[in-house]
Order: C-alpha cells, then structure tokens, then sequence
C-alpha cells in the first residue's frame, strides 16, 4: 500500500484533526484509513480515543462527532449567535413542536409506522413526516410485512449530526414502553444520559440551537426549516 505510513504516529491525531476541520462534514474511517495509511478498524479506535480526549478540553469552540462510519468537528452550539454574525447568515429556521414529538417518538421506538406516530400523537402526522424526511432528519427503511406494506421509519446519522450524539444511545433514558414494528412491545432500554441539544453542524456553517424558545430548537442552515409544521399540520386534518 502506497499510502501506509504517510505520516508519523505521533502525528496521527494532528492530522485526523486537519482532514475534518477541512472536510467541514462527516468523514469516512474508510477515507482516513486509506489517506492515514491504517486498517479502517485501527483509525475507528484512534478517533474515538481522540475524541474523547478532544471534547474533555471545555475551551473549546468545537467538537468532534463520532459515528457508527464516519467522524465530523462541528462547532458548538452556544457560539451560534456570533458565527450568525461573523458569517452574515440568514437562512435558517427552527422546528416546531410538532416535529420535535414526531421526531421523539421515531427515535425511542424505531423502525415504526406512521400509524403508530398518528397512534401516540392522536393526530394525522403525514405532513410533519414527510417534512422531516425532505429534510433528511428520518428516512423510510423498508416496509412493514402486513396488509398494504406500510413503511416503517428510522433517524438518520443527520439526526444525530444536528442534535450533537453519536448514537441513539446517548438520549436520556425515558421510562416508557416501546413497541416493535410487528406489534410487541418491549421496555425502553436505553442508559441515563442528557443529549446535548443542538451543539452539532459543520465548521462552514452555523450550528442547531441559538435562539432560546420553550418550543423550537435551530437547525443548521443545510437544513430548511422556515415552515410552519404545525400550521400546515391543522389545514392537513382539516382538508
């Protein structure tokens, strides 16, 4: 292999750090490994182990993300205000309620049905699902072996991206049933924790988060939100 050991070990996590900050999105280990001169296993625990020392310095103004196949520095999500301002940026929105529940209840029972999202809400959630999959915060993941084939949907590495995790477990742990696709309900496993809201986005662009509201959390401008979920939820029922 041309590329094995371009760089010395010593300068393993400098250069990892370079090729993300220039990125400015998710990195493959893949793409590491093959440009770092390493096995894609041996730069996924090198990452890792950096992350961890990387996001203990609490000076800094950005994180590093770590996913299941990838690895991203964002920026952090209380330094929005002035990177918006630096940076001139307008674009931008927030989601509302109804999405933030949607996107809830997707990510604690995942894979699920719409009808089980209509089921929990006790409303018609075509609108805000189709809405979060144009923005790539869910996707459909297969169909549903019954009658009429229904999709199920899952969160997507975006989802986690914009609300600054590496997994689904690192949620906070909610003491609710959820139910499998096929019907069974199981316990709700996932360990305590508290989800960093909004610090996650890339190092070109702003970060979710920024504008304090009781309801709406920011996403990055990658993402359009200027809709009004719920406004067009309520002409959707009653159409």
């Amino acid at each position: 292999m041309d590329n094995v050991q371009k760089i010395e070990n010593k300068d393993t996590e400098s250069a990892i750090e370079a090729v993300l900050f220039a990125a400015g999105h998710p990195v493959a280990y893949s793409k590491l490994a093959e440009v770092l001169g390493f096995t894609e296993a041996t730069i996924k625990k090198k990452v890792k182990a950096f992350a961890t020392k990387y996001n203990a310095v609490s000076g800094r103004g950005i994180m590093m993300l770590t996913f299941e196949t990838s690895a991203q520095l964002c920026t952090k999500e209380k330094f929005l205000p002035l990177i918006k301002e630096a940076l001139g940026i307008r674009k931008g929105g927030n989601l509302s309620a109804s999405s933030l529940e949607v996107l809830a209840i997707i990510a604690y029972n995942e894979p699920v049905t719409r009808a089980f999202i209509d089921t929990v809400r006790k409303v018609d959630s075509a609108y805000v699902v189709n809405n979060l999959c144009e923005k790539n915060l869910i996707e459909a993941c297969g169909r549903l072996d019954v009658p009429g084939r229904p999709n199920i949907y899952r969160t997507t590495p975006t989802f986690l991206r914009c609300f600054g995790i590496d997994s689904l477990e690192q949620l906070p742990y909610v003491d609710v049933p959820r139910a499998k696709p096929e019907g069974e309900i199981i316990p709700l496993e996932i360990p305590e924790g508290e989800i960093p809201v909004g610090e996650s986005d890339n190092n070109e662009n702003t970060v979710n988060g920024g504008e304090d509201s009781e309801n709406d959390i920011a996403i990055d401008d990658d993402t359009d939100l200027n809709e009004d979920d719920t406004a067009e939820e309520t002409e959707h029922k009653d159409t």
